[in-house]
């Protein structure tokens, strides 16, 4: 093996999973070559403004590019971690011989064992006209925003309307474009209802069973003809709308990046469930070759956090067999259990079902039934997923039965109303009234009799979904006090206008209270005076 270097460990993708994955392995004393092909660490992460779900274990409650800080200082000051970044795998070979191009040099290398963490790529559209200029993909648009400080375009229209797309319009609207609506093909909406809620409130329609036919314009975007769909996917006659916009945003799904995993013997399957063609793996995130392990999306499309305990998984598994000093093996035993058990629990509720699916397709859904794990009752939130706005009787399920509650002064209310892994406002919550009855799938529930209306959960919770209200401020106003992320920042005794859940101006209100410290991180905290007749409508503000 002439000027070939044996190394321990190889990650392939310095995204969420690959920086998890490279933390477990070396924080055990394995020496690992981290691989990203572009010039900085971080993955997606590094243009996720919003704040994290799932669990508080798992960076739940922060920012997406704050954890990505977090991780690649971690892996800066690792001295077993070698990191090449603008740097590419070329090849991974049946000797199981990696090459690396990296400083305009090509290196080889033999490791012990290899984790490749090489995330996805985005799907496209077929429609007429898809190749004109102003077609973007969700991740072109976060990476013009969010790294580079580029704005797309003045009005858009986003086509697809799970995560990625709610959470994109959301930064759309932040950086100052005007988000036309947000269209959807399947009959509801497909990420999260808080997500879909925020975007509500700022005015934007979000229209299921609708899909784009043509993108309209001569050298570039001018507008979008979309229609209706039926039950059956089939065009709706006589439904064409034309809609003005000078760009189209795609956000219609992922697909894991498997090219280095063609050149080996993996096998693969077609999981649709799981986005596409992805490695047959073990819970231990190990392919049929022997220490090849897998993370992130490249082995099923997740959510982040389920990225970052994968390659945990996989760097805690590796470290497990490199690292043979037996004090350690017991400690790594037990760390990979409760990573395990970590993303049984998040993919236990109703939005992992899916996710479930398609691992039980290749023979790992070992986690129960979640009606069995699931406490809260369920009821109906058909018209929420189709619109983004909560009916009559949802609301109800979350406020107090009595409405004397609302005489004993300020109250959280949560208009969380779908069940996924999620537990900031109960973990943020310093007198313990929020709570979601031991599973972090169930909707968070609060203690009107306890809360003391303190406020620290508005900014707490990733969906914006907790509100304070004080009905008897005067004999004729209310207080409410809200999450807000938008510039300018309303100032103390300005006058704005007061949105409803649907985005429609229904008063003027009188900021009283403006919270925007580092505890907030960002998302400031508002308190605004309403008329009486309004305090359970107030959800949003606009500043003049």
């Amino acid at each position: 093996m002439h000027n070939i270097e044996k190394v321990e460990l190889i990650i392939v993708g310095g995204g969420p999973a690959g920086l998890s994955a490279a933390l477990a392995a070396a924080n055990y004393g394995v020496n690992v070559i981290l691989v990203e092909e572009r010039e900085f660490l971080g993955g997606q992460l590094v243009k996720q403004t919003h704040r994290f779900f799932g669990s508080e274990k798992e960076y739940a409650g922060t920012r997406g590019l704050k954890i990505s800080n977090l991780l690649v200082k971690e892996i800066k000051e690792n001295e077993h971690i070698k990191v090449l970044t603008s740097s590419r795998v070329l090849g991974i070979y049946k000797d199981k011989i990696v090459t690396i191009l990296t400083n305009n040099k090509m290196m080889k290398y033999f490791p012990k064992a290899l984790i490749l963490a090489t995330g996805a790529s985005e799907k496209f559209l077929a429609f007429e006209n898809n190749d004109l200029p102003g077609v973007f993909g969700a991740g072109a648009v976060q990476t013009l925003m969010n790294l580079y400080g580029v704005s797309p375009a003045k009005k858009i229209l986003m086509v697809g309307s799970g995560n990625i797309g709610l959470i994109v319009s959301y930064q759309l609207l932040q950086a100052g474009v005007e988000v036309t609506c947000v269209i959807e093909a399947a009959p509801k909406i497909g990420g999260y209802s808080v997500h879909a809620s925020k975007l509500r409130r700022m005015g934007v329609p979000i229209l299921t069973s609708h899909t784009i036919k043509k993108a309209v314009g001569k050298d570039k975007v001018e507008g979008a003809i979309i229609c209706q769909l039926d039950s059956s996917w089939r065009e709706i006659i006589d439904t064409d709308q034309f809609i003005k916009c000078d760009a189209i945003c795609l956000s219609v799904g992922l697909t894991p990046l498997t090219d280095l995993l063609r050149q080996t013997n993996i096998k693969t399957v077609y999981i649709s469930e799981l986005g596409g063609y992805i490695p047959i793996r073990d819970e231990n995130m190990e392919t049929n070759i022997k220490n090849l392990f897998v993370a992130g999306d490249v082995s099923g499309i997740e959510e982040a956090t389920s990225a970052i305990i994968e390659g945990q998984i996989a760097g805690l598994n590796v470290a497990k067999r490199i690292n043979k000093n037996v004090k350690y093996q017991l400690e790594i035993e037990k760390q990979i259990m409760e990573a395990k058990e970590e993303l049984e629990l998040l993919r236990a509720g109703p939005v992992g079902e899916k996710v479930r699916k398609g691992l039980k397709k290749i023979g790992l859904n070992n986690s129960k039934n979640y009606d069995e794990r699931m406490s809260n009752e369920e009821y109906d939130i058909s018209f929420l997923m189709r619109t983004g706005i909560p009916s009559n009787d949802n609301l109800k399920m979350k406020l107090p039965q009595s409405e004397e509650i609302f005489n004993k002064g300020p109250i959280a209310i949560s208009e969380c109303f779908q069940k996924f892994p999620c537990d900031p406002c109960v973990k943020g919550c310093p007198f313990d009234v929020i709570s979601e009855e031991g599973n972090i799938n169930n909707l968070p529930y609060v203690d009107f009799e306890k809360c003391t209306g303190c406020a620290i959960c508005v900014s707490k919770c990733p969906g914006l979904a907790m509100f304070v209200v004080q009905k008897n401020y005067t004999d004729s106003t209310s207080l409410v006090t809200l999450p807000y992320e938008f510039l300018p920042k309303p100032m103390k005794d300005q006058t704005v206008l007061v949105l409803n859940r649907e985005g429609t101006e229904i008063c003027e209100g009188i900021v009283k209270r403006v919270i925007d410290g580092k505890i907030q991180d960002k998302t400031t905290v508002v308190t605004v005076e309403v008329p009486k007749e309004y305090f359970l409508e107030t959800r949003n503000i606009k500043v003049k």
